[in-house]
C-alpha cells in the first residue's frame, strides 16, 4: 500500500488537510437552498475539513457571505480561501477578466468585509488577465500582502512559464488549476508546483472519460467497496503530496462520500491500472 500525508503547508507554514471543499455549487438561494447549503459547509468543517475554496465570482461574492454567515468565527486552524480577478460588466452581465490593479485592490478589501476577516490568508487570482502586464497582477497582491490583507498569494488556470514570471515577483503559494484522473493537461504544471513545494489545487476533480475508463475504474471500485468518485479523488491524494483537491457538492450525502475518500488507499496495482487510463 502507499501512504502519503493527510496535510500540506501551504506556502511552507499554513497546514491544511489535504482534502479539502469547493464551495462554488453552494446555493444561496431559495431560503430552502440556503439552509441546506449552510448545512453542508458546517458539516464539512465538523468532518474535519480546514481548507475551504470560494470566489467573488460565485454569486458575485454571495457565495462569501454565506460561508461568513455558516462558518463565522471560524475554527482555529480553518482555511477559507477565495478569488479575485474578474469582474460583470454592467452593459452585458457577463464576468469578465479585471486584473488591474485599482480593481484587485477594489475586490479584496470587499471580499475581507464579506469574510469578516482583517487578513485573507490566501488568495488566488481567479485568472490571469491578458490585457495587464503580468507583473502588475501580482505585484499589486505583494502590495496588499505587504500591507497586511493578504497572508499568501496563488493562481489559478496557469502554464509553467506563467507560474516562473510570477514567481519572480512574488512568492507563489498555490496553484488551481483543472485537473483530474482523466484530465491530466496540467501535469506540467503540477510537477513544477511539487518540486518548488507549492500547494496544487485541482478543480473539477471528477470527470469520466470513455466508457472502458469508466469500467476501469468501475472495476476498481468494486474491488475496494467504494465509489468511483472515491477512487478518482484517492487518485489525486496519491498521484502527489502537492495534491490538494477540492471536490464541491450541495448535497450531505455526497459531501460525506468525498471526505470518506481521504481513507481509501490504492495498491500499487491499483495505482498503476490508474495511471494508464
Amino acid at each position: 500500500m502507499t501512504t502519503t500525508s493527510s496535510t500540506f503547508r501551504i506556502g511552507g507554514d499554513l497546514e491544511v488537510g489535504r482534502l479539502g471543499f469547493g464551495a462554488m455549487h453552494l446555493s444561496t438561494e431559495p431560503a430552502d437552498a440556503r439552509e441546506t447549503a449552510i448545512a453542508v459547509a458546517r458539516r464539512a468543517v465538523e468532518l474535519g475539513v480546514t481548507l475551504i475554496d470560494t470566489a467573488y465570482m460565485y454569486g458575485g461574492g454571495a457565495n462569501e457571505e454565506l460561508l461568513a454567515e455558516a462558518l463565522y468565527p471560524y475554527a482555529d486552524g480553518l482555511l477559507v480561501t477565495t478569488k479575485i480577478g474578474l469582474e460583470r460588466s454592467e452593459a452585458s452581465g457577463e464576468w469578465e477578466l479585471d486584473g488591474r490593479p485599482e480593481a484587485l485592490r477594489t475586490q479584496v478589501d470587499r471580499a475581507l468585509r464579506r469574510l469578516r476577516v482583517e487578513r485573507i490568508e490566501l488568495l488566488q487570482l481567479h485568472r490571469i488577465d491578458p490585457a495587464t502586464p503580468l507583473a502588475d497582477q501580482v505585484g499589486a497582491l505583494r502590495d496588499l500582502r505587504d500591507e497586511g490583507k493578504v497572508g499568501r498569494i496563488g493562481l489559478s488556470e496557469v502554464t509553467v512559464d506563467e507560474l516562473d514570471q510570477a514567481r519572480k515577483v512574488v512568492d507563489i503559494a498555490s496553484v488551481q488549476n483543472r485537473y483530474n484522473l482523466l484530465d491530466r493537461e496540467h501535469e506540467p504544471v503540477l510537477d513544477a508546483c511539487a518540486a518548488a513545494g507549492i500547494a496544487f489545487l485541482p478543480w473539477r476533480t471528477v470527470a469520466w472519460g470513455t466508457s472502458g475508463d469508466r469500467a476501469e475504474i468501475a472495476a476498481i471500485a468494486a474491488e475496494l467497496d467504494a465509489t468511483p468518485t472515491q477512487v478518482a479523488l484517492a487518485w489525486l491524494l496519491a498521484h502527489s503530496p502537492a495534491v490538494l483537491p477540492i471536490p464541491g457538492t450541495a448535497r450531505l450525502s455526497h459531501l460525506e462520500e468525498n471526505i470518506a475518500a481521504a481513507e481509501l488507499r490504492l495498491s500499487p496495482g491499483q495505482r498503476a491500472r490508474l495511471d494508464a487510463l
